[in-house]
């Protein structure tokens, strides 16, 4: 399984933005081929930085997401509210405890 972090740094008065498209397309990442989990947080003492975290089969179901149009027509909406660039990694799990 593969573990996408990307960090994401808004303009404040886009933040309503960002969280209101958010909760439209959810369910569409959630649903692609591929996702196995998407969650998003956001920090607890800068309210404009937010991290998603989403699972993946393999590097494979990422990329064919990256290069889908509906990643295409998310970032397009997201890209602009920004400021300062996304950070993002490509990890693996390597232990979980309950």
């Amino acid at each position: 399984m593969l573990v996408r972090i990307v960090k994401l740094s808004f303009e404040d008065a886009h933040i309503d933005t960002f969280l209101a498209n958010f909760e439209t397309v959810k369910d569409k990442i959630r649903s692609f081929e591929g996702n196995q989990l998407l969650e998003l947080y956001r920090d607890k003492h800068n309210s404009n930085v937010f991290f998603t975290y989403s699972y993946w089969n393999n590097e494979s179901d990422l990329e064919n997401y990256r290069n889908s149009n509906l990643f295409k027509s998310i970032w397009a909406k997201t890209k602009p509210l920004f400021n300062a660039k996304p950070e993002a990694w490509s990890v693996d799990k390597l232990a979980i405890l309950d």
